[in-house]
C-alpha cells in the first residue's frame, strides 16, 4: 500500500443498536484504510456489520464512537446540512433494489440528482445522456423502469450514481437481485470504472463478486477478521 495518507481512514468505529433487551454491536471498533482508486469488497455473513459500515462511510448513519476521514474531511463531525452536501457531492450510491423513481424515464432518473446540485438544465441533459450511453443504454433512455430489465435498471442506477462525479461509489449488494450473467456484466462495468481511477466499495456475500476486487475485507460480528489483496 502507499505511504501517503489514506484517502479514507476509519478509526475505532463503533455502532450499537438496541433490539429489545439486547445490544447489537454492529460495528465493534473498526480500523480500516482505503486508498484512492481501490475496488474494495466487504464480505461477511448477514449481521456481520458490513452494510452498517457502508452506511456510516456514506453518511447515511453516524457512528456512536470513532472517526471517519475522507480526503481530509472528518465526516462524523458534520452537521446535517454539511452531511447532506457530502452525500450529494462526494458519494454515489448503488443499491440492491435499484431505487429508481417509477414515474420517471431512465434519462430523468439520471438527471434527478443534478437538480439538487444546481446543475443547469442543458448540462444535466448532456451528462445524463452521456452516462447512459456509457453504460450501454443509449437506446433505452426514454423508457421507464417498468419497461427495463433488472440489469438495465441497475445500469440506470449506476449512471445516476456517477452523475455528480463522486469521489466514492458505494454499492450495497449491487448484483443481489440479478442473475449471474447480468451481475457479471454490472461488475465488469464497475471494474472498468475502477481501472479509470474510481474508488469503489462494495458490500457482497458472493465470492464471484470479490474476484473483481483489488482487496477483500472479511467481517464477522462487527469486526474485521481478515483481508486479501488481489495479486498484481
Amino acid at each position: 500500500m502507499s505511504d501517503q495518507p489514506a484517502f479514507i481512514a476509519l478509526r475505532g468505529l463503533k455502532r450499537r443498536f438496541r433490539l429489545g433487551d439486547t445490544i447489537i454491536r454492529a460495528l465493534d471498533g473498526i480500523d480500516l484504510d482505503i486508498q484512492r482508486g481501490e475496488l474494495l469488497c466487504l464480505m461477511g455473513p448477514s449481521g456481520s456489520g458490513k452494510t452498517t459500515l457502508l452506511n456510516v462511510l456514506g453518511g447515511l448513519d453516524r457512528p456512536d464512537e470513532g472517526s471517519i476521514t475522507v480526503d481530509g474531511l472528518q465526516i462524523e463531525r458534520l452537521d446535517a446540512n454539511a452531511l447532506a452536501h457530502y452525500r450529494r457531492q462526494k458519494v454515489g450510491f448503488v443499491f440492491q433494489t435499484f431505487n429508481l423513481i417509477p414515474t420517471m424515464t431512465a434519462l430523468e432518473n439520471v438527471e434527478f440528482p443534478m437538480i439538487f446540485a444546481g446543475t443547469p438544465v442543458a448540462e444535466r441533459r448532456r451528462r445524463a445522456m452521456e452516462l447512459l450511453e456509457q453504460v450501454g443504454l443509449g437506446d433505452r433512455m426514454h423508457h421507464k423502469p417498468t419497461e427495463l430489465s433488472g440489469g438495465q435498471q441497475q445500469r440506470v442506477a449506476l449512471a445516476r450514481a456517477l452523475v455528480n462525479a463522486p469521489q466514492i461509489v458505494l454499492g450495497d449488494e449491487p448484483t443481489g437481485n440479478l442473475d449471474t450473467k447480468t451481475g457479471e456484466e454490472i461488475m465488469i462495468l464497475l471494474s472498468g470504472l475502477n481501472r479509470l481511477g474510481q474508488t469503489i466499495v462494495i458490500v457482497t456475500h458472493d465470492p464471484r463478486i470479490s474476484a473483481h476486487a483489488t482487496r477483500t475485507v472479511h467481517m464477522l460480528d462487527g469486526c474485521i477478521v481478515s483481508e486479501e489483496i488481489a495479486p498484481l
